[in-house]
């Protein structure tokens, strides 16, 4: 029924395209969450050596969504897939304190590109089924988001093994993208 309500509002007002990457450190969850858009379920993944690239329809928005692999090797990579991008998730996994300041890194050069100067930022503070998973607030700090002012940006506790958060993080960014025009 959502699915014929959704094709009927799609025929009234227009369908939106947007190109989104997925990114984060290895094992942070991004392909499980990926896969949980896509099919609605948990899908067993193996480490993403390169990408994945999937078309998920959310919101009368069709998200071109890319999972790009996060091991070390592969990070210099992800800036050949910046061109044309409106929004960026970065996927952390809450529970790995020992690689938060990698994280935090990553997550800074990512915002000092050029090409993604105009990018909406999603934070998944992932892995929150975990007993020893930081809140969303300690994942703000560790990050430092309270430090961008120059973009919008928004930070969701998940679990993508329970499907918990994902949409309504999906949610902010599909109307935060509907709101850019």
């Amino acid at each position: 029924m959502g699915l014929l309500f959704s094709r009927i509002f799609s025929s009234l007002f227009g369908e939106r395209e947007a190109r989104i990457l997925v990114l984060g450190l290895d094992n942070a969850g991004k392909t499980t969450i990926l896969y949980r858009l896509q099919v609605g379920e948990v899908v067993s993944t193996i480490p993403t050596i390169g990408f994945n690239v999937e078309t998920v329809q959310y919101n009368n928005i069709k998200f071109q969504v890319w999972d790009l692999g996060g091991q070390t090797s592969i990070r210099p990579y992800w800036r050949c897939y910046f061109p044309n991008t409106q929004a960026v998730i970065y996927v952390v996994d809450s529970s790995d304190t020992e690689r938060l300041s990698i994280a935090k890194d990553e997550f800074h050069a990512i915002l000092e590109e050029e090409e993604l100067k105009d990018a909406v930022v999603l934070v998944y503070a992932n892995k929150q089924d975990l007993p020893e998973a930081l809140d969303d607030a300690a994942i703000t700090e560790a990050l430092s988001l309270h430090k961008i002012k120059s973009r919008q940006w928004a930070i969701f506790k998940t679990s993508a093994i329970k499907g918990e958060g994902i949409f309504e993080g999906l949610d902010w960014l599909s109307n935060t993208l509907k709101g850019r025009g």
